[in-house]
């Protein structure tokens, strides 16, 4: 090891800085400084030099280029312990660099603003910030590199225990620190660019040539899908403020990556309705909602869908949870894991937090003004690789439902159908989702989710609706391969059918829903979920 002698410090978050600055120079660290961080280092009474003077070259291009010098990167590129490189310093005047102090030009917080302009979110990538990063992270074997005002204290305490030097085993650690932080940043320019690109750009270029991931890890999780898993919560640069992983927990248990899966898919459902609406999520699927005049009403409906199974689900309502809504959950015999809304009313917070078995247990995540579905990119690990696909975000209307039989469905059956459409495509498939609708809203009555054979998927459905299977109306996120699911559904009660359309037999199933009177219509789309 050797003392830090030299720091250079160049910051857009100036949080801390005086404190780390006035820290080094106790030390008799000779402080370098460019723009705003060196007024604010004079500003507060401390000794430094600006970059301009160490270089002898002057800021230009609007400060385009201040820091991209040979005394600033072969001050941290020069290897101290090579004498060839050495010599070539001294012969240069080129003294070393031994602390860099660098955080990047808030692109991401730029990009997020609405209706930012392109020149403005272009002014703000960082050229000369990364670049001292990765030099200084390269040649972290003699140069420290601090990316993360976390790290302050760490390499002030690493001074005052090493009498003025930085351990191989942290400048390691903010090495690696660095380069996942220029990769972040780097990949949140290519989204962008991307995602601005393709705004316009036809069906066949949706996704880029190359796909970049970055998320910043937010908490570790206890465990993954079984204990014996490693599991943690990552944050993407592009988060909308109703996303799930920027959502603000406001009590109970800590959310594990179950709860965090089971809330996703709760979510992407609730996003589908604008009026209030309730759903029930266990194991990934639906087993119960239901929209409704208000929110307590859709919840009981939900809760109804499948009450056995709705004991230690997860809830989303598209409403902030009122004390109605609350008082109903914590009913006797009632329990859920998670209940994730755009906010909770102060007296719903205080009957979901303050009753017994609840207040330390449920976890409650508060969203945000939820927006509807919008297309993403979606992203699923292969070995070797990965899968990536744009989210399904068609949702169809009354205008898309063709009816193919001699009778057509009536507005309750329409309204019954489109509303088990929109669940069906929320259900692992092959899914089948029986509701009923009413003049105050629309329910799910059974659902058959993930089964191999769409009959057994029909089968399944019509035994969790029991009696209320009559007068049902059912959808299905695929073509029905032969008239065995359409006949079995009808003769348990159904009276009206939604399905894509699509199969080589689609004439015999339609011919058998006229032989019973039971209209079907065809959408066009299929919404596999797998």
């Amino acid at each position: 090891m050797a003392k830090i002698q030299r720091a250079l410090l160049s910051v857009s978050d100036k949080t801390g800085l005086v404190e780390l600055a006035a820290g080094l120079a106790a030390r008799g660290v000779e402080l370098l400084s460019t723009g705003g961080t060196y007024k604010a280092l004079r500003s507060a009474g401390l000794a430094v030099r600006e970059v301009s003077e160490h270089t002898g070259f002057p800021e230009m291009l609007d400060g385009r280029v201040k820091t991209l010098h040979p005394k600033i990167h072969g001050g941290l590129l020069g290897r101290r312990d090579l004498p060839e490189h050495r010599a070539a310093m001294a012969e240069h005047g080129i003294a070393p660099i031994d602390l860099v102090v660098v955080n990047l030009y808030p692109f991401e917080a730029t990009v997020a603003k609405a209706g930012v302009a392109r020149e403005e979110a272009v002014e703000q990538i960082d050229i000369g910030g990364p670049s001292m990063i990765r030099s200084a992270a390269k040649n972290h074997a003699h140069v420290a590199v601090v990316v993360d005002v976390a790290d302050y204290t760490r390499v002030l305490d690493e001074l005052e225990q090493h009498d003025g030097e930085v351990s191989a085993k942290l400048r390691r650690e903010l090495a690696l620190k660095a380069f996942q932080r220029t990769a972040a940043y780097d990949a949140a320019i290519a989204e962008w660019l991307f995602e601005d690109e393709r705004r316009g750009a036809p069906e066949t270029e949706r996704l880029p040539a190359t796909l970049v991931l970055s998320g910043r890890r937010v908490r570790s999780l206890r465990y993954g899908e079984n204990p014996h898993q490693k599991a943690a919560l990552y944050v993407s640069h592009g988060a909308h403020g109703d996303d799930l992983a920027a959502a603000r927990v406001l009590g109970g248990k800590e959310l594990s990556y179950n709860n965090y899966v089971d809330l996703e898919s709760a979510l992407r459902l609730a996003r589908e309705f604008a009026e209030p609406f309730a759903c029930v999520i266990k194991h990934n699927n639906a087993c119960g909602a239901a929209t409704a005049p208000n929110l307590a009403k859709a919840i009981e409906r939900a809760w109804a869908g499948d009450p056995v199974s709705a004991f230690g689900s997860v809830l989303a309502f598209n409403r902030a949870v009122d004390v109605a809504t609350a008082e109903f959950l914590v009913a006797d015999g009632r329990f859920v894991e998670a209940i994730a809304a755009p906010g909770f009313a102060p007296a719903a917070l205080d009957v979901l937090t303050t009753r017994p078995k609840w207040g330390k247990n449920v976890r409650l995540v508060e969203l945000g003004e939820l927006s509807a579905p919008r297309e993403e990119v979606l992203v699923r690990p292969i070995s070797g690789g990965f899968l990536a696909q744009t989210s399904d975000a068609v949702v169809e209307s009354a205008a898309d439902l063709r009816c193919v039989t001699q009778t057509a469905p009536t507005a309750a059956q329409s309204r019954a159908l489109l509303f088990a459409a929109r669940l069906a495509k929320h259900v692992g498939s092959n899914a089948i989702v029986l509701a009923q609708a009413d003049g105050d809203g629309a329910e799910v009555v059974g659902v058959g989710a993930g089964q191999m054979s769409r009959v057994d998927a029909v089968r399944i459905a019509m035994h969790k609706a029991g009696a209320r299977a009559q007068g049902s109306a059912l959808a299905s996120d695929a073509f029905f391969p032969f008239p065995d699911g359409v006949e079995l559904a009808i003769e348990g009660g159904v009276a009206a059918i939604l399905q894509p359309g699509g199969s080589v037999r689609d004439n015999a199933v339609v011919e058998s829903c006229d032989q019973r009177g039971v209209p079907m219509v065809f959408t066009g789309v299929r919404h596999f979920r797998h």
